[in-house]
């Protein structure tokens, strides 16, 4: 049975860290996507939504056909929607999830919150799903 080499060694039996060349490199850390992020937090309002909360997601982001999304342009959609947009009390909100980092908003992104906030509507830009849950908790939409 062949054993595996021994480094050698300058103090006897005693073991010598590995070269640096033969270590082992840790994987990098793995960052939540956005959309994990986003998923995370619908299951957040799907447990936690104060009462009268009303919220949704407007699917915009897929790769579609030509013919289907000229259909859907005629119909009124727009780019840059928010990711999540909520409802209490008359009070408009509206979230767009982003990385906690190498995540950026997009122009037509920064100009529909900026749109929906000269309406009236309160905006963020979460970085984060422990940054979009403190925004849920300040607006008091999460128990």
């Amino acid at each position: 049975m062949k054993t595996a080499p021994r480094m050698p060694s300058c103090r006897g039996d005693v073991p010598q860290p590995l070269p640096a060349a033969m270590r082992t490199h840790r994987a990098p850390i793995q960052r939540m996507t956005e959309e994990a992020i986003h998923r995370a937090l619908v299951q957040h309002l799907e447990r936690r939504a104060a009462h009268g909360v009303v919220w949704w997601h407007t699917p915009n982001g897929d790769i579609r056909h030509k013919g289907a999304a000229g259909r859907l342009k005629a119909l009124g959609t727009k780019a840059g929607m928010p990711d999540l947009l909520l409802l209490a009390d008359g009070q408009l909100y509206a979230l767009e999830i982003k990385r906690e980092t190498g995540g950026r908003l997009s122009d037509v992104q920064r100009r529909r919150l900026g749109e929906l906030a000269g309406a009236g509507a309160l905006t963020v830009e979460a970085r984060g799903l422990d940054a979009a849950v403190g925004a849920l908790k300040r607006w008091g939409l999460i128990r």
